[in-house]
């Protein structure tokens, strides 16, 4: 992984980390244990799926930059289907809270928006190729006429 995208995870994952130990200590002082489990559970998630998601358009942008969009659109349908299938097999569970869950996982999911349109809006990313600019005069391959 380039230094640029190593940065760039880093400036997402680090703040949702942090929200996630407070979303944890929070649901823990609130419903207890399951509430403490429920919240790491969705922040877990949350920093899994937006995680890999953010690998797959780096990859994607550097490889296939043709299919960058449709990517993106397809990505953000299999994360919420993902997301739908994990909710149906722990529907009725009592492994953990599920509205510490829930709130853990949408907080985790904005911070993560928020942190990754930031950490874009700093980035320094040229609009121009640089090294085009040392080439001079561009050549003319085409007919004179």
């Amino acid at each position: 992984m380039p230094s640029s995208d190593a940065r760039n995870l880093l400036h997402t994952a680090v703040p949702t980390a942090a929200v996630g130990v407070v979303a944890v200590a929070v649901s823990g002082a609130v419903a207890g244990g399951k509430g403490a489990i429920g919240a790491a559970v969705g922040a877990a998630l949350a920093i899994v799926f937006m995680g890999i998601g953010l690998y797959v358009l780096q990859w994607t942008a550097k490889t296939l930059p043709q299919l960058f969009q449709a990517m993106g659109l397809m990505l953000y349908v299999a994360q919420l289907l993902l997301l739908m299938i994990f909710l149906a097999v722990f529907k009725n569970t009592t492994l953990f809270d599920g509205k510490a869950f829930a709130f853990s996982l949408i907080v985790a999911t904005v911070v993560w928006m928020a942190a990754q349109a930031r950490a874009h809006m700093k980035a320094k990313i040229f609009y121009v190729d640089p090294d085009s600019a040392k080439g001079g005069q561009p050549q003319n391959t085409g007919s004179p006429s």
